[in-house]
């Protein structure tokens, strides 16, 4: 018996098949929409790719170029489909085509899902990304001169001002890095010495951050240096200024920004994918009923659609029995050995 059947008339098919061309070129817009939002992602992660330290991020605008532009061409295929039900003599050339057609559009479709969940799944790995790219950037600050660092200290700058960060976790992860170059150092200085001597590794360690941690809408000229130390400025307390430094890590403002802006494309994509599966669904009845109206001698007569030909239970089992033979079918199978004769010597 077949699943979810539904008679057709003419009428009817013609309308199915109008609003299905209709839908299917919002389809293939959505799919070109989503083609683009995978490309404004990659050109988003691109710009911040010094401060990420992994390539599986790039997964998801991936997943999302080529869903939708395979989306596109799929739901243009649709709505020649569509068309084409409506004109009797076009129609058989869809009759071996329609099956496959159908069967690949749905794997298209899963495709299309796949990259709308992982918008909303790749929050751990960005995170693990940023936490290790942002700890190399600060750590090769000060490397201006160093080929393939050269601008380490313009991305950190440019980032901690456009996002209002400061650090990867906070502003007190530069208290533990050197980000003042030795060829900016007073070695002459005895402070500079003695702060070089203190430490196991040789680094010159300040209590201080770059400019760029510096927050505008502070009402005092930003203290860069001595944060840890309260009596080192006029009427300052390193627990009440607020506005002095930007307190909020790099990492969390850029994760923030990262998964708000994956949510929202996943958001769109779940929704194109639901309107997707309708048409899939709608395409379905379309091709089953108008396709057992070709050669018929009345084209124009009431046709029945369903969405499987048998029940579900039935057309798994039809399923799992053809892959298992076709498994089985692939097995080479040998013809076990002769037994070896022995030869008694006499």
């Amino acid at each position: 018996m077949a699943l979810l059947g539904v008679r057709f008339t003419f009428q009817k098919r013609v309308q199915l098949a109008q609003t299905l061309w209709a839908l299917s070129g919002f389809c293939a817009l959505a799919g070109v929409a989503t083609f683009g939002l995978g490309v404004y992602l990659k050109c988003e992660l691109r710009r911040h790719g010094e401060a990420m330290d992994n390539a599986d991020v790039h997964l998801v605008p991936h997943a999302l170029i080529a869903a939708g532009a395979l989306s596109a061409l799929s739901n243009l295929a649709g709505a020649k489909l569509c068309r084409d039900s409506m004109d009797p003599e076009r129609l058989p050339r869809w009759k071996s085509l329609a099956g496959p057609y159908l069967f690949l559009s749905s794997l298209l479709s899963c495709l299309l899902l796949a990259s709308s969940l992982l918008s909303y799944l790749m929050r751990g790995s960005l995170d693990a990304s940023l936490r290790a790219g942002l700890r190399d950037s600060i750590r090769f600050y000060k490397d201006t001169d160093t080929p393939g660092r050269c601008f380490r200290k313009r991305t950190v700058d440019l980032l901690q001002m456009e996002f209002r960060c400061c650090g990867n976790s906070g502003y007190r992860d530069w208290f533990e890095v050197q980000w003042v170059s030795n060829r900016y150092l007073d070695f002459s200085s005895r402070e500079v010495r003695d702060r070089v001597r203190s430490n196991v590794d040789g680094r010159y360690l300040i209590d201080g951050v770059p400019f760029s941690c510096c927050n505008p809408d502070s009402p005092r000229p930003c203290i860069q240096l001595h944060l840890a130390n309260s009596s080192a400025h006029f009427s300052y307390d390193v627990n009440s200024e607020e506005l002095n430094i930007w307190k909020r890590g790099c990492r969390e403002a850029l994760l923030n920004h990262y998964t708000s802006t994956m949510a929202s494309i996943g958001t769109a994509v779940l929704l194109c994918y639901i309107v997707q599966l309708g048409v899939l669904i709608g395409l379905r009845y379309l091709s089953v009923s108008s396709l057992a109206a070709v050669g018929q001698p009345e084209p124009e007569a009431d046709t029945e659609g369903y969405l499987l030909e048998k029940g579900l239970l039935e057309t798994v089992c039809a399923a799992a029995k053809a892959v298992s033979s076709a498994f089985s079918s692939g097995q080479v199978q040998t013809e076990p050995a002769p037994a070896e004769e022995k030869v008694a010597d006499k």
